[in-house]
């Protein structure tokens, strides 16, 4: 029953919406295109990344079509038509049959909670209703019900049940999996987090949500496989693996939209509730776009800063839609980042940038002359030395013990000087302009903090951001008319 074309890299696609929240057709055809080219073997429209929990079973149909219609015959269909009930479960999938896709991907019933003769006789009327190969779809992190391993044993003996996505990450599950029907169905794994495990294991093929962004990433791991070099394999999957947990535990289809969105492949937003600053976080958005840098995923541009009148400078840096080609008015740029986990090294930096000569300039020296008990400000140094453009670090919680200046004045402020010395290589500050230019960085460290190494990457992170955010001119109106609605006290950076 095991089909061989059922193997490789395979794309849950994402849905792309226009400004309506309306499918758009043109954007999925781009996604299509995107992804075949870069040597998928099949795709997958209309599943738990490409939000089918949200749409119409015209729009799921509308869909299917047009991944069909824009594949032309190079890369398989797989098509998303599974349901809650049964009988829609069937039609969706008699749709597809005659949309002409190649098999359907069915996820188990959700928000039901059915016993396992339930999903046995669920899954087996929908194969008898149809001819096309049927994959069975386990995501009980979703669905909230397992299909147990002896359900998916007594399936693989229908005929047209031909595999199992298996999403839930579960190690042990996989390898029942492996040990019951191994070699009579095709066994995907759909959980990036562990895909090249699974693979080395001897799953056939993958189903992932983070194909959409890096394919070829994917395909690489999937050949390396193959070609039983476990130890290169693995090292890519470690390189990347930020990027796929984020994808992965925070948000799906929004972090992939979010992702292609920065990448220039417009798909737009994903539909509510899902928002950005909730499941995806703002600090997961700020970190999603360094490493899509670093893979070469963003593209890189020349920008022009006009510090001053007369004062013209350009530098090659990563850009996304929202960046813009010139930044002038350097009297005053304001600038915000957060970034966690943990509570106690949570890290929170309020920057102002300028020119020396401005008010960021002035304040900085008043500041110098004026110090507050408990909040002194320091020159931001490393190794000693003071450091361009000249920065002030605040902190703007009461120093009170010799732990916390230790905490503030050495951890965070290396992780604080790391961060504009990696700004300056990617082009983000100017090089020539550094001597220009003046920050205050008013840096937040929680009187608990006690990991000193989580305190510093975080205020590295932090400070990435915000700097970004002062040269960029970020959130633009646009990004806070969207947010405002859902917001909070912007410290918290959750809905």
């Amino acid at each position: 029953m095991k089909k061989p074309w059922l193997k490789g890299v395979m794309p849950a696609l994402v849905t792309p919406f226009d400004e309506n929240f309306e499918v758009d057709e043109m954007s999925l055809r781009t996604l299509v295109d995107f992804v075949i080219n870069e040597g998928v073997s099949a795709v997958v429209p209309s599943g738990s990344t490409g939000e089918f929990t949200s749409m119409s079973a015209e729009e799921r149909k509308k869909v299917i079509e047009t991944t069909v219609n824009q594949a032309k015959g190079r890369a398989r269909v797989i098509a998303g038509t599974g349901d809650a009930g049964t009988d829609t479960a069937i039609e969706l999938t008699k749709n597809a049959e005659k949309i002409g896709v190649d098999a359907a991907l069915i996820v188990s019933p959700f928000y039901l909670k059915p016993t396992d003769k339930e999903i046995f006789e669920h899954y087996k009327r929908i194969a008898e209703s149809t001819s096309l190969p049927i994959i069975l779809y386990n995501i009980p992190q979703i669905t909230n019900v397992e299909i147990p391993w002896w359900v998916v044993e007594g399936l693989a003996d229908i005929e047209n049940i031909v595999g199992i996505k298996d999403s839930s990450g579960n190690m042990p599950y996989m390898m029942a999996l492996f040990e019951k029907v191994f070699g009579k169905i095709s066994i995907i794994c759909g959980h990036d987090e562990i895909a090249t495990s699974a693979l080395a294991t001897g799953a056939d093929g993958l189903i992932l949500a983070s194909a959409n962004i890096i394919p070829n990433v994917w395909i690489q791991i999937y050949k390396l496989i193959r070609e039983r070099k476990f130890k290169e394999a693995f090292a890519i999957q470690r390189k990347n693996q930020t990027l796929i947990r984020i994808i992965t535990s925070r948000g799906g289809g929004l972090a992939v939209k979010t992702g292609l969105n920065m990448m220039g492949l417009n798909v737009g937003k994903a539909r509510r509730p899902l928002v950005t600053g909730g499941l995806l976080r703002y600090e997961d958005e700020e970190l999603l776009r360094i490493h899509l840098e670093a893979l070469g995923k963003i593209p890189k541009r020349t920008v022009t800063f006009r510090m001053k009148p007369g004062a013209i400078t350009k530098s090659e840096t990563y850009v996304v839609p929202q960046t813009p080609t010139e930044a002038s008015d350097f009297t005053l740029r304001v600038g915000e980042g957060f970034a966690s986990p943990s509570t106690a090294e949570v890290a929170h930096i309020d920057l102002s940038l300028g020119v020396k000569d401005g008010p960021v300039g002035r304040i900085l020296q008043e500041t110098l002359e004026n110090p507050k008990p408990g909040h002194e400000p320091k020159i931001a140094k490393f190794n000693g030395k003071e450091i361009e453009p000249q920065t002030l670090l605040v902190p703007t919680v009461l120093v009170r013990t010799a732990q916390q200046e230790k905490f503030v004045y050495e951890y965070a402020m290396n992780g604080v000087t790391r961060a504009i010395a990696d700004s300056i290589k990617q082009g983000v500050l100017p090089s020539r302009a550094l001597n220009h230019l003046a920050m205050i960085a008013h840096v937040f460290v929680h009187p608990t903090a006690s990991n000193p190494k989580r305190l510093e990457i975080n205020n590295y992170k932090a400070m990435r951001y915000a700097i970004r955010k002062a040269i960029e001119g970020r959130p633009t109106l646009n990004e806070l008319l969207e947010r405002k609605e859902s917001a909070r006290h912007p410290f918290r950076y959750t809905p």
